[in-house]
């Protein structure tokens, strides 16, 4: 042994493993845990708007299939009245029935200006949907009504 250096008689230090990346600390469980709880909660909450919405989605077809197909045919006073009809079916599924099935005439169309949060039924083409039925020869704007039910089954709340 050298007794001028001591340091060197000592052995080498020997370092721990390496830490490894698996299993994870709690705090890693738990935030794994919370993330899937919230992807679980967000899916849910989507697909039940999802399906909430389902009525509004159909209707929104319907009135494009109900407009080409008038369109093609000039038939405004036909696509009124589909209109009217499908606009109340929609109402019907998102509203109660007692609020919704007894109107007609102007409460219908002051129920969907205030439902739809616009002033396009009562004051604008919209009025052609009690008109029609009764007036079939009446001028009506076929593509501003199209857009005021459309926007109505977008807005309603």
């Amino acid at each position: 042994m050298n007794a001028a250096d001591p340091l060197a008689a000592l052995r080498p230090l020997h370092l721990p493993p390496a830490v490894g990346w698996w299993p994870p600390a709690p705090g890693w469980w738990l935030l794994a845990a919370l993330a899937l709880l919230s992807l679980g909660a967000t899916l849910a909450l989507w697909l039940r708007a999802r399906r909430r919405n389902r009525y509004r989605r159909r209707a929104q077809a319907e009135l494009e299939a109900l407009y080409r197909a008038t369109r093609g045919a000039g038939d405004a006073a036909g696509f009124a009245q589909g209109a009217s009809a499908l606009l109340r079916r929609a109402a019907l599924a998102r509203y109660a029935r007692a609020e919704v099935a007894p109107l007609c005439g102007e409460a219908w169309l002051a129920f969907l200006d205030r439902s739809g949060r616009t002033t396009a039924f009562t004051g604008g083409a919209g009025r052609a949907l009690v008109l029609a039925p009764y007036d079939p020869v009446a001028s009506c704007d076929q593509d501003a009504l199209h857009a005021a039910c459309r926007d109505w089954l977008r807005r309603h709340r």
